[in-house]
């Protein structure tokens, strides 16, 4: 087991939860907007953690970072959402230092998604790290770590067929839409919220049913507009939500709302309504169900759909498990590799010192005494024998024991790294 250690006391955590064993509505409440993922980085940097990124999306909410215990990144993520401490114990994990750094790489390159091989999560991780460096929240084990699952990501994607078609929760809407609607091209389809999911929505629509027959509906209406001209589509006013709701046959909700924004008292329908409600935390409120003729379906319903598609995708998880090990030795390594590295920085100016030293006494008694063959030959000495002890510590079964007698036997003092 690794430790990925900033001092003598502090580990690297993974931990959150996601789709495995919380639902929608658990997953509402530890939802974070950006306003709360901002805010947890600046507690962070004033309570002293030196390194932290934090994601949330449908189907997960995650912290990774260093920390004396796991409880500190428990309470940043539970003051800034609606989450209690005893509710995440109930549906959270943690994992520590290698098993952190293996739940990453899963997350990371799409074999932890509820839909295997979806890799918008990569894009999401890239954002929080972004947003945790410009904040000063970034470390070079973070970088480095982070580096390497978009490097993983890639290459999995690249070489394997893992991502074949489209693999997200917006393309799995449309499938249930063209399995489960007759005649889908007569029917009038509202989106409502154009945010991330509801702009691929949007687009896959249009590639898959060849229907023109869309009305986008947005808070901002700016961004509905962009969408629209994109795809020559309608755009509708907010306050228009309800006479469109009367239309439409289909419903898409895919707002960033912390509250239902969708809810029976503004449904007067006059026909059948399939809603399907792509948000966390939920956009719709359950009761919809009360009024005759709605179907509502939520993203977790979606995800359960297993077709042929996902089925020929399981195929490709052992070759995209060997790409994550391999670009994880490299990650390891380099770790073991910086995990000495200031043993080694301190070991040499130690004997540098002791060079000086003898060197400054040999001057004063040899008045013909070659000061620069003298300085180059115990130069290389010097790299010689730093060299033996770093292949040492790299072959040996113990880096640690090794590292702590070197300190000891040579009186060696350095700052300490965060491995």
């Amino acid at each position: 087991m690794e430790n990925f250690n900033m001092s003598k006391h502090t580990s690297f955590y993974a931990l959150g939860l996601s789709y495995k064993k919380a639902d929608a509505t658990m997953r509402g409440k530890f939802s974070l907007d950006a306003t709360a993922k901002s805010t947890i980085l600046i507690q962070a940097e004033a309570e002293g953690i030196e390194s932290l990124i934090v994601t949330s999306t449908c189907n997960r909410t995650e912290i990774y970072g260093f920390a004396n215990h796991p409880y500190e990144l428990i309470k940043l993520l539970c003051e800034n959402s609606k989450g209690t401490v005893e509710e995440f114990q109930e549906v959270a994990y943690i994992y520590k230092n290698q098993e952190a750094v293996n739940h990453m790489f899963r997350v990371g390159t799409g074999l932890d998604s509820q839909i295997l091989g979806d890799f918008e999560i990569i894009s999401q991780l890239k954002i929080a790290f972004n947003e945790s460096k410009s904040n000063g929240l970034v470390n070079s084990f973070m970088e480095r770590l982070i580096n390497s699952v978009i490097q993983a990501s890639k290459k999995i994607k690249t070489d394997t067929d893992i991502s074949s078609g489209a693999t997200s929760v917006s393309f799995a809407s449309v499938q249930y839409i063209i399995k489960n609607v007759a005649d889908i091209s007569n029917k009038n389809i509202l989106l409502f919220g154009t945010g991330k999911i509801g702009r691929n929505t949007c687009e896959n629509l249009v590639k898959h049913t060849k229907h023109e027959q869309i009305t986008l509906i947005n808070r901002t209406k700016d961004k509905a507009e962009k969408l629209a001209q994109k795809l020559d589509l309608v755009v509708k006013d907010y306050s228009d939500l309800q006479l469109e709701l009367q239309k439409a046959d289909i419903v898409v909700v895919a707002t960033g709302a912390l509250n239902p924004t969708i809810d029976k008292a503004i449904l007067n329908l006059k026909k059948p309504l399939l809603i399907l409600d792509l948000s966390i935390p939920k956009n719709v409120h359950e009761n919809v169900t009360d009024v005759e003729g709605v179907t509502l379906i939520h993203l977790d319903h979606l995800s359960q759909m297993t077709d042929e598609t996902l089925e020929k995708r399981k195929q490709h998880i052992p070759h995209a498990e060997t790409i994550i090990e391999e670009i994880k030795e490299e990650f390891m390594a380099w770790t073991r590799n910086r995990k000495f590295a200031p043993t080694i920085q301190a070991l040499k100016e130690k004997l540098n010192a002791i060079k000086d030293g003898e060197l400054s006494k040999q001057r004063k008694k040899n008045a013909n005494f070659d000061d620069a063959q003298a300085e180059l030959i115990s130069s290389q000495i010097i790299q010689k024998i730093t060299n033996h002890f770093v292949n040492h510590l790299k072959d040996g079964d113990s880096m640690d024991e090794g590292i702590e007698w070197i300190e000891k036997v040579f009186q060696l003092e350095q700052e300490k790294s965060f491995f």
